[in-house]
């Protein structure tokens, strides 16, 4: 007996897909049960039935200033370099899909081009027409073009999803949006808390951007009283920053630097710590809500946690006792935290870590992906 074919799914992101968390957790949770398209920088991710490649050399953020500047953002968006090669790769397809998901607004219109059978569902992965606002040309160009993006095409997704609740209260009074919410949580990992350390061992993964105030950390272990050691596994993407960051620390031996680690092995490398960090100034809306993946890569490695005053981390690390809130972004802050923890403190963090895992693993989170898309897939055949 013949079984029924898998839906067709369209998986469309402007990002190298292989080193987008997000996207991957995606094509991971559906590639057994559908027939998986992607769209997107890079190579193939593992699973997928066929990969449509962007070529690398188009710039996927690029838009005309001057149509930007007059306001003729439907000319700007179809004439971006990014949208036109999107088309080439999709043409001839319309109607070729059971259901599209749409990561990030600059993806939607060409999406929706598509007319899935079954629908379209977008994933916003931060608040799109904030992102930069700490710019006044973001604000004076860029944010209306988003804001006029969002209000045209966003209504015409048949669901959506945002990486936090503070996101999604505010997609759903700006634009009367009514997302889900999928954080970025890493799978679970089946491992045990490891002993506190002696010195204190901290530990930070992540981009090397400027604007994430990374400094602070290093100058809290100079301030700090008590013995602390500090790993930072850092990509590259500020080469510049990256290297004013060693500079800075290049008089204490116990930060070390080391190379980006593949995400299916910095779950080890962060178990060996004990207390993940994060304190992010909130120089933008995303930076002031985020929800990054880092933290859930910290409770799925059982280390305590220490976060600056940033609304979403700061509930959950209250909601399950995971750690500490520091009273400011500052580095005089974040050491005064550190000099108050004691031994007995960090073990009970990285015990409610354990206790927390499953419930925050993304086996659980990505529940409001599975019902969205397995709904309109429902829509084609029943």
């Amino acid at each position: 007996m013949r079984s029924e074919p898998r839906p067709r799914l369209l998986i469309v992101s402007f990002s190298p897909l292989r080193s987008d968390a997000r996207v991957l957790r995606q094509v991971r949770l559906f590639a057994e049960r559908y027939a998986v398209t992607t769209l997107g920088y890079g190579e193939a991710p593992d699973g997928v039935v066929e990969h449509l490649r962007l070529p690398d050399d188009v710039v996927a953020w690029h838009k005309d200033r001057r149509l930007l500047a007059t306001r003729r953002f439907e000319t700007a968006y179809r004439a971006s370099p990014v949208v036109r090669a999107t088309r080439t790769l999709l043409e001839g397809r319309r109607g070729s899909y059971d259901v599209v998901l749409a990561n990030d607004a600059d993806t939607l219109p060409v999406a929706l081009d598509l007319a899935p059978a079954g629908g379209l569902h977008l994933d916003l992965h931060e608040y799109a027409s904030r992102q930069s606002e700490e710019s006044w040309r973001w604000r004076l160009f860029v944010a209306p073009y988003y804001r006029w993006l969002l209000r045209r095409y966003a209504p015409a997704a048949d669901s959506v999803s945002t990486v936090g609740t503070w996101l999604a209260r505010e997609y759903r009074r700006e634009f009367g949006l009514g997302p889900v919410v999928v954080p970025n949580a890493a799978p679970f990992a089946d491992r045990s808390p490891t002993p506190v350390g002696s010195p204190l061992r901290l530990v930070h993964s992540g981009l090397a951007r400027r604007g994430r105030s990374l400094h602070v950390m290093i100058e809290a272990v100079r301030a700090a009283a008590r013995p602390l050691t500090l790993d930072l596994y850092l990509m590259p993407n500020d080469p510049g920053y990256l290297q004013e960051l060693r500079e800075l620390a290049a008089d204490l031996p116990r930060v070390r630097f080391h190379d980006p680690v593949p995400p299916d092995r910095l779950g080890e490398s962060l178990a060996a710590c004990d207390v993940g960090v994060f304190v992010l100034p909130p120089v933008n809306f995303n930076y002031r809500f985020t929800l990054p993946n880092k933290f859930f890569d910290f409770v799925q490695a059982r280390l305590a946690v220490v976060v600056g005053p940033s609304p979403e981390m700061a509930d959950l690390v209250r909601h399950h006792g995971l750690g500490v809130v520091t009273e400011d972004f500052t580095a005089e802050s974040l050491a005064a935290a550190l000099d108050a923890l004691t031994d007995e403190q960090v073990a009970g963090f990285k015990a409610a870590s354990h206790a927390a895992a499953s419930e925050l693993s993304a086996q659980e989170q990505v529940r409001g992906w599975t019902r969205a898309i397995d709904t309109l897939a429902a829509r084609v055949n029943g």
